[in-house]
């Protein structure tokens, strides 16, 4: 504990020096334990100081730092009961641009070697835990209908064992890495994930119907909260890992694509779930501490 208290002594003070270089005249946190130095140092400079907390379920050190701070921002709104008393606005999750501007699906088709006349489902297994989520979606492939294909984002260590899982399935494309997101958006009818608050942010802002396997080990089961936001408002169906199988993913996923009342419904919910206007929001309420009164 003592040398952890020493690097964190000495990180405010450097964020203090950065903060005086800047000349800033506040200090925005976008969440996690690195946050708090820099808010801190802020809050201790006299400037306004935020905190943006992504999740339903607020992150231990967001809950700390919120204390040096002006004004809290949400991306959802029951992560309201975590900070009692203090100034909040839902701002909800800045999404980078090019989701907001999807291409389109024929161009998608092009890029990954795709049918864009037959239903395609993305699966996506974040950063964190994707190993499990991965195998169920790729043992899925073969229990799906002929003309059902499938985009799986499985991550750079899982790459070649999906592909060994997913052998001989037509319309299977796997990647290692996407680097073209708004891409895979645009190709997908259904999306399979993890519920990280970035992931649920885009799958809102596209509009897509989803099937959400919450990470089991994330901190204080955050990911679950935020799946039942989307559940809860008919966006997705939340499923944890311990009751999926292969059967089952397949049986959710293709009672989705055709069930097009069903499917039509819940991307409608997901849509009204986006704040495309996130970033410009939290511009927002921070100018407005910084205008004069």
């Amino acid at each position: 504990m003592l040398p952890f208290l020493l690097k964190l002594w000495g990180s405010i003070k450097h964020c203090k020096k950065v903060i005086r270089d800047f000349q800033a005249d506040a200090v925005i946190g976008m969440g996690g334990f690195t946050s708090l130095p820099p808010v801190y140092a802020g809050h201790k400079l006299g400037l306004k100081t935020f905190i943006h907390d992504s999740n339903a379920r607020p992150g231990r050190a967001n809950v700390l730092t919120s204390r040096f701070c002006t004004r809290i921002f949400l991306g959802l709104e029951p992560a309201r009961a975590f900070f009692p008393g203090r100034d909040m606005v839902v701002t909800g999750t800045p999404v980078r641009p090019e989701i907001l501007d999807l291409p389109s699906q024929a161009e998608a088709a092009v890029l990954f070697g795709l049918d864009p006349d037959r239903a395609t489902i993305l699966v996506t297994g974040g950063s964190q835990g994707a190993r499990r989520l991965n195998e169920l979606s790729a043992e899925a492939a073969a229990l799906l209908p002929a003309e059902t294909q499938v985009l799986h984002i499985a991550g750079a260590t899982d790459y070649e064992r999906v592909v060994e899982i997913s052998k001989g399935r037509q319309g299977y494309k796997v990647l290692g890495f996407c680097d073209q997101m708004p891409f895979a958006y645009a190709m997908a009818d259904v999306v399979v994930a993890r519920s990280g608050a970035s992931s649920l942010t885009e799958i809102s802002v596209s509009g897509h119907p989803s099937i959400l396997v919450p990470y089991p080990f994330a901190a204080d089961d955050h990911q679950t909260r935020n799946a039942e936001v989307f559940s809860e408002a008919g966006a997705a169906i939340l499923i944890q890992e311990k009751n999926l199988d292969a059967a089952k993913l397949a049986e959710l996923a293709t009672s989705i694509l055709q069930d097009l009342p069903t499917y039509k419904r819940m991307a409608k919910a997901a849509r009204a779930l986006a704040i495309p206007d996130a970033a410009e929001r939290v511009c927002t309420a921070i100018e407005a501490t910084l205008t004069p009164s």
